[in-house]
């Protein structure tokens, strides 16, 4: 059904404008007690699908990746599709409109999006008044900085959302990989991050300290176009930091082999979907393998299918997540996931 009629509809949109109006959608929906519905028809639920990774109990492991629910709005909807955990953000301290429209575009002939979004959002207070409901998924807090901010004074940004969060999120994600705010990639190189990863340790066990809680497990998100001594260089940084994993991969710069019409991929912005699929993967099985799987992976990056998944997980993912897959083939993607998950893991047990 969606494939057939509703992606049809959506895609006659604008691609920002389809997000808004799906978002308008499954909160009208959801206030109509639709979500029982969509429970039924879409929600897995098996002992044999849970996954424990940085210490938290996962339902699944298909998670709705950062960029899609940016500020907090609909995260326990997204449960109702299947979905096992949900990442909201990127968040920045003060709220800032992003980068000027037109800025996400379809690249249809790829099964590819371009997005120069610029981290808009609302900023991180609001969303922790949005956080304050009560939670049927686990959430992760995807971070960053403000665009007007130095790079010099990024990690007071970042310790700013990390602090107003930490009551309200499961795991945290550090964002220095988006291509599209200025300058921000320089803080993958080894000084600024070592450092600024350090500093939120610091601070993590203060407030767990603090509130009487368990520290947050802190995650890494990096960028497809790192070379392997860069990569090498993140291995070295997880473990010396001792931050609790990686997410692999943000979106990418790179524009191989695309079959779209080149007024859409000469568009400046990271590039996701079905281009990335390759990519993604080798980074993944990269740091599995040259960390000797020494730390958690949540695997994202063009996952368009079950088969797609699977591949991530067989290269040293423990969980995915999902964005642009999302967008092209709906809900059902989660659920087909799942079902080879499972499919696989019963063979297993029965071996």
């Amino acid at each position: 059904m969606y494939k057939l009629l509703i992606r049809p509809l959506l895609f006659l949109l604008d691609a920002e404008s389809a997000h808004h109006f799906s978002f308008t959608m499954i909160k009208l929906l959801s206030k109509l007690g639709v979500g029982g519905l969509m429970r039924k028809k879409f929600v897995i639920e098996d002992s044999l699908l849970e996954r424990e990774v940085f210490g938290l109990k996962f339902k699944n492991p298909v998670g709705l990746a950062a960029g899609f629910d940016k500020d907090a709005k609909l995260y326990n909807e997204f449960s109702d599709y299947g979905f096992g955990f949900v990442e909201i953000g990127t968040l920045t301290p003060k709220p800032q409109p992003g980068n000027p429209k037109k800025r996400l575009f379809r690249l249809i002939e790829d099964q590819a999006i371009i997005n120069r979004m610029g981290f808009n959002n609302k900023g991180v207070f609001e969303a922790v008044d949005q956080l304050k409901k009560k939670h049927r998924v686990l959430v992760g807090g995807n971070i960053g900085k403000n665009k007007t901010t130095p790079n010099e004074d990024a990690v007071r940004d970042y310790l700013i959302c990390h602090e107003a969060l930490f009551e309200h999120v499961d795991y945290f994600v550090v964002n220095v990989s988006s291509p599209n705010t200025p300058g921000l990639r320089e803080l993958q190189d080894r000084g600024p991050l070592t450092y600024m990863l350090n500093k939120l340790k610091q601070q993590n066990v203060k407030m767990a300290k603090k509130q009487a809680a368990k520290q947050k497990p802190i995650l890494l998100k990096i960028a497809p176009d790192l070379t392997e001594d860069q990569l090498l260089d993140i291995i070295e940084i997880v473990t010396t930091t001792g931050i609790d994993g990686v997410i692999a991969t943000n979106t990418t710069i790179a524009r191989k082999d695309l079959k779209s019409l080149l007024i859409l991929t000469e568009e400046k912005g990271g590039l996701s979907g079905k281009p990335l699929t390759k990519r993604s993967t080798e980074v993944i099985r990269f740091l599995a393998e040259n960390s000797n799987k020494s730390f958690p992976i949540i695997g994202v990056g063009g996952i368009h299918s079950p088969e797609d998944a699977l591949e991530k997980l067989d290269a040293g993912a423990d969980l995915i997540q999902l964005y642009t897959g999302f967008v092209y083939e709906g809900p059902g993607l989660i659920k087909r996931i799942n079902q080879a998950i499972l499919e696989r893991a019963r063979k297993a047990v029965h071996a």
